[in-house]
């Protein structure tokens, strides 16, 4: 009995030393370590990766930034059955335990001495994994172990247990780019938390502990059978009965990837943002959780997609068939599982859905889609697929289905509300159209190409083109600026100039139709777009007055050549650069900036920055709105005029209220007006006559094609928008015979005002103090008097009707001044 009463006691001794050794070794390792660890108490203000946002002035989403998939959640707006299936899969004593969970330590020291192997299920609690998520590294060692210990009971005693696991379901990585529950709910199921079925709930528990190789759509077997567990260790703490685990354990898994949910097409402009966003807010743009606020105008932006579209697709069939995109030889035997193979890589671009031809004879071609899905083309559905030569001659149209398409063609498909699908191709020209509230300046709708992902090149912003007669209106209005009116007649006749950069030695510029018209008022010349006028013009006022006179609708001198071919639109400019000029006109004579950003929100709602742009107001203070034309105004750069709205303004920080800024004048209220009033003939009888099918009287606009018809233009507003639209090719090849700026970018034009102005009432160009509406003699231009019967009506500044009274003469001298106005330059 002493025997074992010594034993006993000697057990209890060597119990007490061990324990003073371990607890001694504990808190050694604790002071070594613990000046080591970081502080907790920063987990009170976590400011997780969140990417950016990027929405329409209406709220819409255009664009999401980041390499994070990342939507935080509040733990309040976690359902119940969400967090129960966490604790359930990864804690389940987490609401007992104070940060460590001695038995699944105990439980993983035995599996690394029986399997000698470091890598061990178990051990872990939730709390220990946020701090390894927030703090720590995920290396395999004792070190790092301990150190997470220390720090979950460091955050046991700091933070209460439903923001601990709030941490960690808003950290955790759920595959796919997806972090947090949040996110990972929006990827897999395309739903929200409170939307999520039970066992939707287990399936999300179940992917943390396996998230690239154990996630549904990577292994949709393997992550059932972890579900299933999940379900089960809910039922074994009675988080759930029975019969609700037999039901969820039964449901099938639906998921699949859901992008997030673009609501509105505008790449182009998305990828301005993201670049300006970048600049404004440092490194942190990307990942500070901020949501931008556009200018752009969802109704307006969908016209703008939707004109380019149809018209590079109705060009595109004009010129012909080029072939299938590709071709690939089919296997006998080969079913849709081969045919998927053939079909990898090939995305849907522009509405345009790729296919590979199965069989094709006389009357029918059978299509593949993928998927499952087949069509059928009949010889209606390819009718328009004549060969393509070049651009300016098409092969006879097809007689039979098999001599367009042949089996193991891929071509594309176009949805038919008739026929459900016609043959189509990606169309090889492109385009752009950009559109500004003349007022202030703000991008309402831009679109740079026919399709992002095959060209990031962004054409409204960063291409340069020669605008052809569209750059006419604002040498007329320098022209005014030197005495010319509306009523002017300037002779159409051959010209010819020195230049020794030509084989002869000579420039012989010419009209579009190879005609002379002999004298002509600026007003008709202008509306029927002849160019000699022009370049008479461009000589009387001199290149090098123009080339300064220019840079008052916010061009650069470098976009501007040094010579006459200027009056033909051999400037280099892109179509924001219009579109900003255009809007001198537009809004009477002041110079706006174009921005794109109305305001940046940061994570919590506070706005950090909001634009101030410079408003054209007429009655505004310190505007020079009552002084004639001010001295040429310093241009920016297109780009340098974009990234105006970043460096100097933003912070992040809230926004203080801003007194508000007011654009210059650059030109003359009665000269805008003047050359408005010929660009509304434009429309109404000239080049731009299509556009009366808009059946509004507020329209103003100019047509512009180059030299081989390499470029199409077409620019115009009323008060309350402005656009350009471009189309052409990259590599300036020509467009082919016939393709004018009115019949390729005008019905782009068209559409996207069609819709952009649907809701806006007709507002009249009003007609400014000093400028009245007189009787002039329509061969001369000079004023008329009442009984002239060739008097027409025009517009006139009051000056230039006191200068031209001297010149009335009789009605019977109209023959003698006819002849002499042949002299005129």
């Amino acid at each position: 009995m002493k025997i074992l009463y010594r034993l006993l006691r000697y057990g209890i001794y060597l119990a007490l030393t061990g324990a003073l050794f371990g607890a001694l070794a504990i808190g050694v390792t604790y002071w070594l370590i613990a000046p080591r660890l970081p502080s907790v108490d920063t987990l009170r203000d976590v400011r997780l990766q969140v990417p950016l946002r990027v929405y329409s002035a209406d709220g819409r989403l255009i664009a999401t930034f980041g390499e994070t998939r990342r939507i935080p959640a509040r733990i309040e707006e976690v359902p119940d059955r969400l967090k129960q299936a966490f604790v359930a899969a990864e804690d389940a004593d987490f609401y007992r335990h104070r940060g460590i969970d001695f038995g699944g330590i105990s439980r993983a020291v035995w599996l690394m001495v029986t399997t000698g192997s470091k890598h061990v299920p178990g051990g872990s609690t939730i709390t220990q994994q946020v701090a390894r998520n927030f703090f720590l590294s995920s290396e395999v060692s004792f070190t790092r172990k301990i150190s997470e210990m220390f720090l979950a009971i460091r955050i046991e005693n700091t933070l209460e247990k439903d923001e601990i696991l709030g941490l960690y379901l808003n950290k955790s990585f759920f595959g796919n780019r997806a972090y947090g529950v949040a996110a990972a709910a929006e990827f897999y199921y395309g739903k929200t938390l409170d939307q999520l079925s039970l066992a939707e709930c287990a399936m999300l528990a179940s992917i943390p502990k396996f998230p690239s190789t154990g996630n549904p759509i990577a292994n949709r077997p393997r992550a059932l059978i972890r579900r299933t567990y999940v379900l089960q260790r809910m039922l074994e703490n009675r988080f759930i009965d029975q019969a609700a685990f037999a039901a969820a354990d039964k449901e099938p898994d639906l998921s699949y990837p859901h992008e997030p949910p673009i609501e509105l097409e505008a790449p182009y402009l998305a990828e301005m943002v993201r670049l300006q966003a970048i600049e404004q807010l440092g490194n942190d743009a990307l990942t500070g959780g901020y949501s931008v606020h556009t200018t752009l105008k969802s109704q307006a932006q969908e016209a703008a997609n939707r004109g380019l579209h149809d018209s590079l697709f109705a060009y595109d069939r004009r010129h012909g068939w080029r072939g299938a995109e590709a071709h690939v030889e089919l296997e006998p035997g080969a079913g849709k599982t081969e045919w998927d193979q053939h079909l990898i890589g090939y995305r849907a671009i522009a509405g345009l859905t790729p296919g590979l031809v199965t069989a094709a004879d006389a009357t029918h071609a059978t299509v593949y889609l993928g998927k499952d899905e087949t069509a059928t083309l009949d010889l209606e559905a390819v009718a328009w697929a004549r060969p393509y030569i070049n651009e300016n001659s098409r092969g006879a149209a097809p007689k039979r289905v098999d001599t367009v398409v042949t089996a193991g063609d891929i071509v594309r498909l176009a949805p038919d509300d008739e026929k459900g699908w016609a043959l189509s191709q990606l169309p090889k020209a492109q385009g752009a159209l950009v559109a500004l509230d003349p007022g202030d300046g703000a991008i309402l709708a831009l679109t740079g190409g026919l399709s992002f992902q095959r060209s990031k090149f962004n054409r409204a912003t960063q291409s340069a083109r020669q605008p052809g007669s569209s750059f006419k209106p604002f040498i007329y209005s320098a022209a005014f600026e030197h005495g010319f009116t509306p009523a002017s007649v300037v002779n159409d006749a051959p010209l010819v100039f020195p230049d020794p950069s030509r084989p002869n030695g000579l420039w012989a510029p010419k009209n579009d139709d190879d005609s002379f018209r002999g004298p002509v008022r600026l007003r008709e010349a202008l509306t029927r777009s002849i160019n000699l006028v022009s370049v008479r013009l461009l000589d009387a006022i001199g290149v090098r007055y123009a080339r300064e006179y220019f840079t008052r609708f916010g061009f650069n001198l470098s976009q501007l050549p040094e010579n006459l071919s200027m009056a033909l639109g051999t400037a280099a400019v892109a179509p924001l650069d219009m579109a900003r000029g255009y809007a001198v006109f537009a809004n009477g004579g002041f110079l706006i900036d174009p921005y794109f950003v109305r305001e940046i929100v940061d994570r919590d709602g506070v706005v950090v920055y909001r634009a101030n742009p410079a408003l054209a107001c007429a009655d505004c203070p310190d505007t020079g709105a009552g002084t004639a034309a001010t001295a040429a105004v310093p241009a920016p750069a297109p780009a340098a005029a974009l990234a105006a709205i970043g460096s100097a303004h933003a912070a992040p920080a809230p926004v203080a209220t801003v007194e508000p800024r007011y654009a210059p004048r650059t030109i003359d209220v009665r000269n805008s007006y003047l050359i408005t009033s010929m660009m509304r003939d434009v429309i109404r009888r000239g080049t731009g006559s299509a556009a009366m099918s808009l059946k509004r009287q507020d329209l103003a606009g100019k047509t512009g094609t180059t030299n081989e018809h390499r470029d199409a233009w077409f620019a115009g507003f009323n008060a309350k928008v402005v656009a350009a639209a471009w189309t052409g090719f990259d590599d300036f090849s020509s467009l082919g015979r016939g393709e004018f700026g009115a019949r390729v970018a005008l019905p782009v034009w068209m559409d996207f005002m069609r819709a952009a102005l649907q809701e806006v009432p007709e507002q009249p160009f009003d007609m400014p103090a000093g400028v009245v509406t007189v009787r002039v003699d329509r061969a001369s231009g000079a004023l008329a008097s009442a009984a002239d019967p060739d008097a027409i009506l025009e517009v006139l500044r009051s000056e230039d009707v006191s200068r031209l009274a001297t010149q009335i003469r009789p009605v019977e001298e109209n023959a003698d001044r006819q002849r002499e106005a042949y002299d005129v330059f």
